[in-house]
């Protein structure tokens, strides 16, 4: 099957791995937002910083998602290497974020999926 959008490769044949690689780059989308929350929760002094902290670093990271990284067409679209490069920094806050609560394994773990499912996202046709 061909599409024309919304992966970042324009016309697009989905094959499996780009169909698996498509759900796990959901996921890691996903566990950044449960990391910056955990971190947040975690670093927070005091409850009110806690929250803001928790509600913030996630809400901030979505907003620029959804501004120049959104699958389904960002709002300000990129070239490709500045997207690949913001994309990168974006999803990279999760693995520091981890590492700074006390988990580097799952850091390092986050860390490698984002880089090796953004590989195949800009270079498996």
């Amino acid at each position: 099957m061909r599409t024309a959008s919304p992966g970042p490769v324009g016309g697009r044949t989905w094959t499996p791995v780009t169909v698996v690689n498509s759900g796990v780059a959901f996921a890691l989308e996903m566990g950044l937002l449960a990391a910056l929350c955990y971190w947040g929760i975690r670093t927070g002094g005091n409850l009110p910083v806690k929250i803001l902290l928790a509600v913030g670093a996630p809400a901030l990271a979505a907003t620029v998602w959804g501004l120049f990284l959104a699958a389904g067409g960002p709002t300000f679209p990129l070239p490709t290497a500045a997207t690949i490069a913001l994309k990168l920094l974006v999803l990279g806050t999760a693995p520091l974020a981890l590492a700074a609560t006390g988990h580097p394994v799952l850091a390092w773990v986050f860390g490698g999926l984002t880089v090796v499912s953004v590989a195949v996202e800009y270079t498996v046709h």
